[in-house]
């Protein structure tokens, strides 16, 4: 069964889904999928070709934007609200446990939505990112 913890209008995020999933993904209103997970992580029946060309099957278009644990990078958010901003429609991202996509997509909206506004739309989804605010904060203050 799928735990898709919605975030914001346009943006879900789930732990690890099946390649089987996608129909019912397309069926909830999803348009696009972003897989947070490196390969590195799964078996070969999960690896990236083989997710998008089950999510594609589906008729869902799929990114594969990985995030390996610490090494979350602003090329890696930049890449996420990139992949948001061209979806037609709302937006599944998934890793394990679903928490490294909400934390890509509060940094994406640094600048965008007030920091408490971002860590309340995380936790209300069942992230606690309050360690981030430090962080989405000085990301604010840089935009501006």
């Amino acid at each position: 069964m799928l735990d898709l913890r919605q975030i914001s209008p346009d943006y879900a995020v789930a732990p690890q889904i099946d390649p089987e999933d996608f129909p019912a993904i397309k069926a909830a209103g999803f348009t696009t999928v972003i897989n947070n997970r490196p390969d590195s992580e799964i078996p070969p029946t999960h690896h990236g070709e083989t997710m998008r060309k089950a999510a594609e099957a589906a008729g869902l278009r799929y990114h594969a934007i990985p995030v390996a644990g610490r090494e979350m990078t602003m090329e890696t958010v930049a890449a996420q609200a990139d992949a948001l901003a061209a979806a037609d429609g709302p937006v599944l991202a998934y890793c394990a446990s679903g928490t490294r996509s909400s934390i890509v997509w509060s940094l994406g909206q640094a600048g965008r939505m007030a920091p408490e506004a971002i860590l309340q739309a995380a936790a209300q989804a069942g992230y606690q990112l309050a360690h981030l605010r430090p962080t989405l904060e000085a990301l604010a203050a840089g935009q501006r």
